[in-house]
């Protein structure tokens, strides 16, 4: 006999998502559906408007996924009219969007899903000592001292003894699938609240660099509006430039000695999630952090892989790269849309809302089911540490030949590279991609500051847009995966416009040939301790960082005029 269970809403995500799942006379999930419940409308105001402003209004995607749109629309305006920009451009917007990554990576873990592994009322019974002596073996991070501990465990104890838990309300405590000793939940919960901290520091980068965050104000279609001046204190100077390196080396060492490491913890004290959460094994991810003017030299690697086979991966090296451009669809058969034409490609996709009510067998989600060589792909940091696996990125494999070592050494035992395809395995790969950012952010900061040094102070180039009809696509891999915006323009003007967010790869409904998507085939399998709290359903959810608000669509049941633009 099976029971269903429905969660509505998910939280701790970026949008209202639901999940419904079946589950099976032993305990199992036997089938799921993720389904979308809001709406945007942002691609239709777009249609008609001036191409070179459409970065500042897809960031409007979303509240927190705002730099990403703003880098992926201007990519792909600057794509479609063969435009090169600045160095000295693309290091600032890499080292933006290394800095918006890391923001995203320690608040994901600490703030989003920790409280899935972490029992906070089981660590009032934590002795403070031998929390910090457990730290202290664990990293050189000077937090970790015995005060600081005995400091968050006295707080702990007056928020909960005020009977008002705050932002620890309605976690499932005292869940049996909650494993982790007192002393190392009581680690965890002073590593969160000193991440509330550190993560402001990532966001310093991007309000110093973008004016402001969220919704930066600094990129245009040719480059960024950063004037370079080293004397002048009103614009990007060196006290300046000395203030994002300062935040860079902070970053740095919380991520080296707090989140790789209590990532690998977790991965220690959970050894039997390495085999839960698979689901969709086609990766695939972009290269990040050009090097060039056009896009063809990367810091990091991207690709396409079929059926989880290394040997296959298919690279994706340059903007505008042919194959991921001919590959990529969206179907709407099981979404609230018009549909009946079959998978579409961007340039001719179609947002027309048809509200049907939730139809397990039909259209169930606001999401669409998008397609690489017609079948579903799984996107975000474990694609990304696949590609540079089969690419032999060693920058990548060598964070992850550490953080899987200290799994190994807190196990006790060897974690092979086929376990990643799991929820804990998302986990790894994330931790492991902040490591990197970090050095990534280091190297562009150096590249910047050399490219000064030798007099190039440019950071524009004036777009030109010709008449008739000219299309292009921006993609840049974003915190949760790759993002991709799609423009056809004619005359000057935003005739179609597309993005195909990393969400909606993930949190796809059934795709045309009613293959479940990668959250549903996660979720196939996973024991349920209490159906009632479904915690482990959660903790599989949460491991792709969902932002629901960022893969849905416009829609109106009742068809009436939800926004007027006027263009001048």
């Amino acid at each position: 006999m099976t029971k269903r269970i429905t969660i509505d809403p998910i939280t701790r995500i970026e949008g209202h998502l639901r999940i419904d799942c079946e589950v099976d006379a032993k305990g199992k999930v036997s089938d799921a559906w993720a389904s979308g419940t809001m709406w945007r409308g942002v691609e239709q105001i777009l249609l008609g408007r001036d191409p070179r402003d459409a970065w500042a209004i897809t960031q409007r995607f979303c509240g927190v996924c705002t730099t990403v749109h703003a880098i992926a629309s201007v990519r792909a305006v600057e794509n479609a009219i063969s435009l090169n920009i600045p160095k000295n451009a693309q290091y600032i917007r890499n080292l933006m969007i290394a800095a918006h990554a890391v923001h995203d990576e320690l608040v994901h873990f600490y703030h989003l899903s920790a409280l899935d592994w972490v029992d906070v009322t089981s660590a009032l019974k934590a002795d403070p000592v031998k929390t910090a002596a457990l730290a202290e073996s664990l990293s050189d991070w000077p937090l970790n001292g015995r005060h600081e501990m005995a400091k968050v465990k006295e707080r702990l104890e007056t928020l909960v003894g005020s009977g008002q838990l705050g932002i620890f309300a309605n976690g499932y405590w005292g869940h049996p699938a909650m494993k982790l000793p007192p002393e190392v939940n009581l680690l965890a919960v002073a590593h969160y609240l000193q991440a509330l901290e550190i993560q402001r520091k990532a966001n310093k980068i991007v309000s110093i660099l973008g004016s402001k965050t969220p919704h930066i104000q600094n990129v245009a279609v040719g480059g960024v509006a950063n004037p370079i001046n080293t004397e002048s204190q009103s614009v990007l100077s060196f006290e300046r430039l000395l203030a994002v390196k300062t935040a860079i080396d902070e970053l740095k060492q919380f991520v080296h000695q707090v989140y790789n490491v209590d990532v690998a913890a977790v991965g220690a004290f959970y050894p039997e999630w390495l085999k839960i959460g698979r689901g969709i094994t086609n990766y695939l991810s972009c290269p990040e952090f050009p090097l060039d003017e056009a896009g063809t030299q990367f810091e990091t690697v991207g690709g396409y892989i079929p059926d989880g086979d290394l040997n296959s991966f298919t690279p994706i090296s340059t903007f505008g790269d042919a194959f991921f451009r001919e590959n990529v669809a969206e179907s709407v058969k099981h979404s609230w849309y018009q549909g009946g034409k079959g998978a579409l490609h961007p340039y001719v996709g179609e947002t027309i809302g048809q509200y049907t009510d939730f139809q397990p067998e039909g259209k169930y989600s606001y999401v669409k089911s998008p397609t690489f060589q017609g079948k579903p792909a799984q996107v975000g940091p474990l694609a990304r540490v696949f590609a540079s696996v089969a690419a032999k990125h060693a920058p990548v494999m060598g964070h992850l030949t550490r953080i899987l070592g200290t799994v190994e050494a807190l196990a006790k035992t060897k974690i092979p590279l086929d376990a990643l395809h799991s929820t804990i395995g998302r986990h790894a790969a994330r931790s492991v991609m902040c490591a990197m950012n970090v050095d990534v952010l280091e190297h562009q900061w150096q590249l910047l500051m050399d490219n000064i040094a030798k007099g190039d102070t440019a950071t524009f180039n004036k777009p030109v847009f010709p008449k008739g009809e000219v299309s292009g696509f921006g993609f840049h891999e974003a915190p949760r995966g790759i993002l991709s915006h799609w423009v056809v323009i004619e005359n000057g003007v935003i005739k179609n416009y597309q993005a195909v967010v990393p969400t909606t790869w993930n949190a796809a409904p059934r795709n045309e040939d009613d293959k479940l998507g990668p959250y549903e085939a996660s979720l196939l399998d996973t024991p349920l301790a209490d159906p009632e709290r479904p915690l482990e359903v959660l903790r599989t959810i949460h491991s792709f960082d969902p932002c629901l608000a960022c893969a849905v669509h416009l829609a109106d049941p009742e068809k009436q005029a939800i926004v007027e633009v006027q263009v001048q």
